[in-house]
């Protein structure tokens, strides 16, 4: 299936109470397996790339890269870019066939600036076809911000999205970015906000879980990270039920394929096939979508929209 605007995927998981899970990738690899856990369990996927995994992958034919390894998919997907930090980085993304990208001012900008910077983003995705989304609210961990997460103001999420266009808003209910969150999420502020826009897609970011089994078998293995913390599914499936659309998952991603991708190469140190130990890496990284889709975020058999 050919990719997606996001639009229609955040109307859909509204109406049917479910969320899209939007992946942190980092090579074609990695989409690979993305697409096959969602393949399997019939559920849309956004696939998140940053700027620094953009670089990494080869600005100007990441669509094309996509396209090569989806010809078999009939699961809608978005190319997503995740925390896109300028107009000019937006619009690259969006004249390379992505099909939203994420405007993130920075914690140090007034709010009509960020309406400003964001509404210009907004103009030109709309005016080629791709969905905008905005952030509000300090979220703060390894992205930035103070690692204790802000929380968004309802009535100024209300008027920012009323004033920048934006088609979803990422905001901050209490969980950062990285490895070591400091989580209280604060469900009555989610549902004021929902109250003040009701139908309108909202976005949490820093969701990770951080699965100990992964971590256990990272640190044996030459790792080095303690004192990890995540956010309880239960809360994950909580969020999703009282109506976000749209749930970010990056540090989980990275730390189960790097996790396999470690104890393989540990495991058999007289091989050199790069297959050999990809292919442990792709595997965690499948089931942990294919587990995500199905048991948190309910997105599994939601590939046809109603």
């Amino acid at each position: 299936m050919p990719l997606v605007n996001t639009k229609q995927m955040f109307e859909d998981a509204y109406r049917n109470h479910y969320a899209v899970g939007a992946f942190n990738v980092d090579s074609i690899a990695m989409i690979q397996a993305l697409l096959a856990a969602a393949e399997d369990v019939a559920s849309p996927v956004i696939i998140s790339v940053s700027k620094g995994s953009r670089a990494f992958m080869h600005p100007g034919n990441i669509k094309e890269a996509i396209e090569c390894v989806s010809k078999d998919i009939t699961v809608p997907f978005a190319l997503h870019l995740d925390h896109g930090d300028s107009f000019a980085l937006c619009k690259d993304c969006i004249d390379e066939g992505f099909t939203s990208v994420m405007m993130d001012c920075g914690d140090d900008v007034s709010f009509d600036e960020r309406v400003r910077l964001t509404k210009e983003v907004a103009d030109y995705a709309h005016d080629h076809g791709a969905a905008v989304e905005g952030e509000l609210g300090e979220l703060g961990g390894e992205q930035g911000g103070s690692g204790s997460g802000g929380y968004s103001d309802p009535d100024a999420v209300a008027e920012f999205v009323t004033r920048s266009g934006v088609d979803s808003l990422a905001i901050s209910v209490g969980t950062c970015h990285g490895m070591r969150k400091h989580v209280r999420l604060e469900f009555g502020l989610l549902e004021e906000m929902m109250r003040l826009l009701p139908d309108f897609p909202f976005v949490l970011h820093g969701s990770s879980t951080i699965n100990n089994e992964f971590l256990d078998d990272f640190n044996a293995y030459g790792g080095d990270i303690h004192g990890a913390v995540g956010v309880p599914e239960e809360q994950l499936r909580k969020i999703v039920r009282l109506g976000v659309c749209k749930v970010n998952i990056g540090t989980d991603f990275r730390v189960a394929y790097v996790s396999a991708l470690r104890k393989s190469l540990a495991l058999n140190p007289s091989r050199f096939e790069p297959r050999t130990f990809l292919a442990p890496a792709q595997k965690a990284i499948y089931e942990l979508a294919r587990h995500k889709m199905a048991d948190v975020f309910d997105s599994k058999d939601h590939k046809i929209f109603h």
